[in-house]
């Protein structure tokens, strides 16, 4: 029963589906002395995450703040700024640039246009107003006949 429930842990240890309690279940089995000839292969990882566990140092380490994050944050903005600035300059080069000529002709070409709607508006009204001349005269039509 136990050869199974190591093999079952193997199994899921090497898929990464251990906890640290099941992990700690194999350390303890192949670092003792009644390990299966068909497991004794996996024998030397175990007992060198055990020696893993227990190696320490003594050197202390101390992790300094270096310039380059703070210039890399500066470029960063500066870059962007320039982005921007080319956008906008592009965006107004872009416009149109009308001579006094040319604005003329589109103020009246604007004129024109709104004449002509107001036009349009009231010939669609005359022409809804036929509507009822039509029926009137299908109803004239009924009645005299």
């Amino acid at each position: 029963m136990e050869l199974d429930k190591i093999k079952q842990l193997l199994t899921a240890y090497f898929e990464g589906n251990t906890s640290l309690a099941e992990d700690n279940i194999l350390i303890e089995y192949f670092n003792s002395d009644n390990i299966d000839n068909s497991l004794l292969e996996y024998g030397p990882i175990f007992k060198a995450l055990k020696t893993a566990k227990t190696e320490s140092t003594n050197r202390s380490f101390s992790i300094e703040k270096s310039q380059e994050k703070k210039l890399g944050k500066r470029w960063y903005a500066a870059a962007a700024t320039i982005v921007v600035l080319i956008g906008v300059g592009a965006f107004y080069f872009s416009q149109p640039q009308y001579t006094q000529e040319e604005k003329e002709a589109l103020m009246a070409f604007n004129e024109s246009k709104r004449a002509l709607l107001l036009l349009s508006e009231n010939l669609n009204k005359g022409a809804e107003q036929l509507t009822f001349v039509h029926q009137f005269n299908k109803t004239k039509n009924r009645i005299f006949e």
